[in-house]
């Protein structure tokens, strides 16, 4: 009988969230992939009122894009959690599984720098989209008819997401520098 503390296996090739957070950012991610059905949808419901009815709608298009634009940023950390981001297959695959250990931590310490500039550089965005220049809460829209605030919430969108993955790399971190000191093929930490 296997203990309970005990990492699973999982086969070589297979996508694996390596953490809780991961398996939460994929179930999350599942969710949120709806809303691309959503923005098909609105997207036909504005091609039919603008050439059936001749009545064009002034909120769909930067809804669509909106929608969109938040569903590609969290698709990083989607990737990240999936354990499908870019990698040199071409070497990765080719050394030895202790070795894959040591690129994987390498990875994930340049993946966490990376998110800690981007998260620095996203909080100047949103500070600036979000606060007037004497401090007040403003949020900068899109300046259309419409005008929405979807440049400030979009930003937002950016901060929340690279901070979610600078934690991400984080908790990978953590897990690599355990399987090094323990070395097993195919373990999935429980972080």
């Amino acid at each position: 009988m296997k203990p309970a503390h005990a990492p699973r296996q999982v086969p070589a090739g297979t996508p694996r969230a390596r953490t809780r957070l991961d398996r939460w950012i994929l179930r999350i991610g599942d969710l949120l992939s709806l809303l691309f059905v959503f923005t098909v949808a609105i997207s036909f419901f504005e091609v039919l009122m603008r050439y059936l009815f001749n009545a064009p709608t002034i909120w769909v298009h930067e809804t669509a894009a909106f929608i969109g634009g938040s569903l590609f940023i969290v698709g990083g950390a989607y990737a990240l959690a999936n354990n499908r981001h870019v990698r040199v297959v071409l070497v990765y695959d080719q050394v030895s599984a202790r070795t894959r250990a040591w690129l994987d931590l390498f990875h994930s310490l340049a993946g966490l720098l990376f998110a800690g500039l981007l998260a620095w550089g996203a909080w100047t965005m949103v500070r600036n989209a979000w606060l007037a220049p004497w401090g007040e809460l403003h949020l900068e829209t899109s300046g259309s008819a419409w005008n929405p605030p979807f440049p400030a919430l979009l930003k937002a969108v950016i901060l929340l997401v690279v901070c979610l993955m600078f934690v991400q790399c984080l908790l990978h971190a953590l897990v690599d520098l355990r399987s090094l000191r323990r070395p097993g093929d195919g373990e999935v930490a429980d972080v």
